[in-house]
């Protein structure tokens, strides 16, 4: 077996230029075939309240929830690095997201959390990665605050926002983020922000210059239903398995073919 991915693994990655594929897994058995696809990192997103539960958010989500998914997840892989997801109202205060953050790395067996939002979370990420709690930070859209955005939009299109997330990407790498998620939003900024940090950072939707992309899982193996997103591709579409439609996604970050110019946001 091949060494196991820490968070200096990915470190080194971006140093190298090589780029960093991750997906999401919900349970034991596609945990396992991720793993034996070569991912660098597992992401246990409160997307399975979505692709998994069947509702039309992510907000209903709970903590027992992200703990019980967390954990089969954790049984089913061994290599890849990690990430659990913090659910929505989880961490409303630095003492509370503490709390859920260990039951998410106690109880099921996460090697980092993940929350999002910029400057108000700052306090919470300092307070969470000076107790040993390794943090992954998430700009861009934010789907736990989607009825304050009003929808499901590309971020940072305008100079403002921009400016925006790009003072609070460095905030947040200062609070003691070792890693960060940017979602939906245009590909130079994006390119700009991955420039900008030292830790690596993982696009969905934000285009070709970041050190690494995730998909949700049911996207990319082209199951998800209703309308994907456009910064998705169906890797199971020219694929015999599943795992074989895991390790085009792996081998097509890998090369720096995944995304495309059609799935990136200008």
């Amino acid at each position: 077996m091949k060494d196991k991915i820490t968070l200096s693994s990915l470190e080194r990655m971006k140093s190298a230029g090589e780029k960093i594929a991750v997906l999401t897994a919900y349970d034991a058995g596609f945990a396992r075939l991720a793993e034996a696809a070569g991912v660098e990192v597992i992401l246990v997103g409160d997307s399975l309240c979505m692709v998994v539960q069947g509702h039309d958010s992510t907000l209903p989500v709970t903590v027992q929830e992200m703990v019980y998914h967390t954990a089969m997840v954790n049984r089913g892989c061994h290599r890849p690095l990690l990430v659990a997801d913090m659910p929505f109202m989880s961490h409303g205060t630095p003492r509370q997201a503490l709390d859920n953050a260990g039951r998410l790395m106690k109880e099921g067996g996460a090697h980092m959390v993940k929350l999002e939002g910029g400057h108000a979370q700052v306090e919470t990420v300092r307070h969470l990665t000076d107790r040993a709690v390794p943090v992954c930070a998430h700009l861009g859209l934010l789907p736990q605050s989607i009825h304050q955005l009003g929808g499901y939009k590309v971020q940072g299109r305008d100079s403002h926002s921009a400016e925006r997330i790009l003072n609070e990407a460095n905030e947040l790498q200062e609070a003691g983020a070792q890693m960060l998620v940017l979602e939906c939003v245009p590909e130079l900024l994006a390119t700009e922000i991955s420039l900008a940090l030292d830790i690596p950072v993982i696009g969905i939707g934000a285009g070709r210059g970041c050190d690494g992309q995730v998909l949700v899982l049911h996207d990319m193996l082209g199951i998800t239903p209703g309308k994907v997103p456009s910064f998705s591709r169906n890797f199971m579409e020219k694929e015999n398995s599943v795992e074989d439609a895991m390790r085009a996604f792996v081998e097509a970050v890998h090369r720096g073919e995944f995304p495309a110019e059609e799935h990136c946001f200008q």
